[in-house]
């Protein structure tokens, strides 16, 4: 497993995608999001981000917490997300 301090966040479908410390992560997402925009601010598995939704003309900020659901994938957070400084956008 490859180890690094930038993590990418993106999404495909109806999932939000993180991939961050040699692992890969999916989750749902709202249906009406067309893309991840932006990282304003991440720290501990806490993002601030501006996303683009098929209803709004514009970006909105959103926010998204791993923690619980690193937790409910039964990882530990702590030791997945300590090598992760920074996250940027992951253009599909």
């Amino acid at each position: 497993m490859t180890m690094s301090h930038v993590a990418y966040l993106s999404n495909t479908s109806d999932y939000t995608v993180f991939e961050g410390n040699g692992r890969t992560i999916r989750f749902r997402a709202p249906h009406t999001l067309e893309h991840y925009d932006k990282v304003l601010f991440y720290e501990n598995g806490y993002l601030e981000v501006i996303a683009k939704y098929k209803h709004l003309p514009e970006g909105e900020e959103e926010y998204i917490d791993l923690l619980p659901i690193l937790d409910a994938l039964y990882m530990d957070a702590e030791t997945y997300l300590a090598p992760i400084k920074e996250v940027k956008i992951r253009e599909h």
